[in-house]
């Protein structure tokens, strides 16, 4: 993964986990840890479902008032040592296998079961239940069935792509200021923001730019192919359906990378700043450049992410990216939601 032999494929973004979850909020698989660990001490009654909501931040409270600490709400290192064996170590810590307990361990149950490989119960025990999911899920997902959730089956069941050794150094062209041209213009151009293309050419983001200036903008990388075949490669990369992730790209924003929403969405897949964190933190285990074709990346990804958790349901999975994968399954799809899935599921059959 990052040059060491330890397994980091979810940040340790629960060094303080706050407990919050707006309307629509999407699951945080080490939030499954936290759950069981806390029903473990009697204190948490709910769903193990990842989603930090009121009923796992009260839990996390009235487990650090019975422990004598700070009543913070945040699941912190002193909590989880407080927690005991299921308080630790986050997920991605290490490579699991039979006979471990912990707070990862949970969390592999949780992923398993999201992937349709149940566990049985959920209690941060690798038994013989969960070896056997694990042998189920590594068969489907053409690894080797050993059970022992290592490097490779923590990477597919998060959607982390392994790093390869080297990576060739991008090559660089220059482009021609033409009439009417800004730098807003030209980054969204070739996928790029304004402020990285400001600095690659050392210029002041807020002046002019000159016609007949030459700027360095990327080669013939696919930052310079057109939105359709940046779309198209990472649904080839993350194995969805090409058709459907242009149909939506195309209803959210026209193939556009400058449109930005009332909810701060923005880009080609209209990607909100807290679905962009969970894409980080959660399936892709680190930053993605704010390009267009980091955008693109975010949005295929989280599709990816949510056609897994309904099962493949094409219609469940666009509602969900519209609407917020909780909503939809407590709530139904909403009538909006109801004509955006039906206008993405018809543009589909054209794109």
């Amino acid at each position: 993964m990052r040059g060491s032999p330890r397994l980091v494929v979810i940040p340790t973004i629960l060094a303080a986990v706050w407990l919050s979850a707006p309307a629509g909020a999407v699951a945080n698989p080490q939030i499954a840890g936290l759950q069981v660990a806390l029903r473990s001490h009697g204190v948490y009654s709910g769903k193990i479902d990842a989603v930090a909501g009121p009923m796992t931040a009260r839990a996390v409270r009235t487990f650090q008032r019975r422990s004598g600490l700070k009543q913070s709400g945040a699941a912190n290192f002193d909590t989880r040592m407080a927690l005991g064996r299921l308080g630790r170590p986050l997920f991605g810590k290490r490579a699991l296998k039979a006979g471990q307990v912990g707070w990862d361990v949970a969390v592999l149950q949780y992923l398993l079961s999201t992937k349709g490989f149940p566990t049985g119960i959920k209690d941060g025990y690798f038994g013989t239940e969960t070896v056997k999911a694990v042998r189920r899920y590594q068969r489907a997902a053409g690894l080797r069935p050993d059970g022992v959730a290592g490097q490779r089956t923590i990477a597919a069941l998060t959607g982390e792509r392994l790093k390869r050794r080297a990576q060739k150094q991008e090559p660089r062209a220059t482009y021609v200021v033409k009439p009417g041209d800004t730098l807003t213009d030209v980054a969204a151009r070739f996928g790029m923001t304004v402020g990285e293309l400001a600095r690659e050419n050392s210029l002041d983001p807020g002046q002019f730019v000159l016609i007949g200036a030459k700027l360095k903008v990327p080669g013939r990388t696919t930052r310079h192919l057109s939105v359709r075949s940046i779309i198209d490669r990472w649904s080839s990369r993350y194995g969805v359906n090409p058709r459907l992730a242009r149909a939506l790209a195309w209803q959210e924003s026209g193939f556009q990378s400058h449109v930005v929403s009332n909810a701060r969405a923005w880009g080609v897949m209209q990607v909100t700043p807290a679905t962009w964190s969970f894409v980080e933190t959660v399936l892709v285990g680190k930053p993605v450049a704010r390009t267009t074709e980091g955008n693109v990346r975010v949005g295929v990804a989280f599709l990816d992410h949510l056609l897994a958790t309904f099962d493949g349901n094409e219609r469940l999975a666009v509602a969900a990216y519209y609407q917020g994968p909780k909503a939809v399954t407590e709530r139904g799809l909403f009538g909006e939601t109801e004509q955006f899935v039906a206008n993405v599921l018809a543009l589909k059959q054209r794109m």
